[in-house]
């Protein structure tokens, strides 16, 4: 699986970092609700004024999907004979 991070100047000009986004083909049939999650954790983010200045988008999936959702989107995949 492919992560990755996003970096931007929140409203009152703090660096804001969102870490471990999931790269995913267009073609999965999650990909467009990645991309509007995405969309609305980053308008909250950036809205926020909290000292916290490092998100982890995994998180923020694993508190709002069903489990087996995120189970199947950050599943790993198995290797041949332990390669």
């Amino acid at each position: 699986m492919l992560f990755k991070s996003l970096e931007f100047k929140n409203a009152v000009g703090q660096k804001v970092k969102i870490v471990e986004i999931p790269v995913l083909a267009k073609d999965s049939p999650y990909y467009f609700m990645i991309q509007v999650r995405l969309n609305t954790f980053i308008a909250a983010t950036y809205a926020n004024e909290k000292n916290s200045r490092n998100y982890s988008f995994r998180e923020y999936l694993k508190r709002g999907l069903k489990w087996p959702v995120y189970e199947e989107i950050f599943k790993a995949p198995e290797l041949k004979n332990n390669a």
